[in-house]
């Protein structure tokens, strides 16, 4: 079936960008993502008085043969850091001068990865808002913002980033990649749904996250 992508043109300017996102932008899946943005307003959460707010980012991509792909991140192992070594798209806390969520994504994607949205991408909207589901954790109240950015973007990682990768669509949607899976949990070993990609197993929150997105574009995996 044909994508309606366009090869992205060689130049970076601002009309060799806007060119090549719309042509992400027809891509079937990003059709139907945009589409469900309007049409399904996003559950927003009113946070507690001790909740922090926090904003990720899925970065979608087109490669040479169209097909949309997203960025994905090996957090850095970082004692204390509960979410050390985990698979997870860019993201992080709100911080006093970001005038709002979308702000908070865009900076710490630029942090993590050297990605610039604002320059060399396009904000789509954002999912339901998330809130960890273990005690433990810290109480967040979590955005997942979704953007499309050019192809030729230069990952440059931070230090908080052991590896960074992209994950095609096709990828996502395999109902096969979908399960349970064990894994370490305060030191504790537990039964919990994932999505295994290659040598990376996605759980938790960015699993929750990566089933609202498939669920925006008409393929949502089966299972809890």
């Amino acid at each position: 079936m044909a994508s309606g992508f366009e090869p992205p043109d060689d130049s970076t300017s601002a009309a060799a960008i806007t060119k090549e996102l719309d042509g992400l932008e027809r891509h079937p899946h990003v059709a139907r993502l945009i589409r469900s943005l309007a049409d399904h307003p996003p559950v927003v959460v009113r946070p507690e008085p001790q909740m922090r707010l926090a904003a990720i980012l899925l970065a979608l991509r087109a490669r040479a043969d169209g097909e949309p792909e997203l960025l994905m991140i090996k957090r850095a192992e970082a004692e204390g850091d509960p979410w050390s070594g985990h698979i997870a798209c860019p993201g992080g806390r709100m911080e006093p001068g970001d005038h709002d969520l979308a702000v908070t994504a865009v900076r710490e994607t630029l942090e993590e990865t050297g990605v610039d949205i604002a320059s060399d991408g396009r904000l789509l909207g954002h999912l339901d808002d998330l809130s960890p589901r273990t005690p433990s954790l810290p109480p967040l109240v979590i955005r997942p913002y979704v953007a499309l950015v050019r192809a030729g973007v230069e990952i440059v990682p931070s230090r908080e980033v052991a590896a960074a990768f992209w994950v095609p669509v096709s990828a996502l949607r395999e109902q096969t990649a979908w399960g349970t899976g064990s894994v370490s949990v305060g030191g504790t070993q537990r039964e919990v749904a994932v999505f295994q990609h290659g040598e990376y197993t996605v759980w938790g929150l960015t699993e929750r996250v990566l089933r609202q997105f498939l669920a925006y574009i008409g393929e949502a995996p089966s299972g809890r």
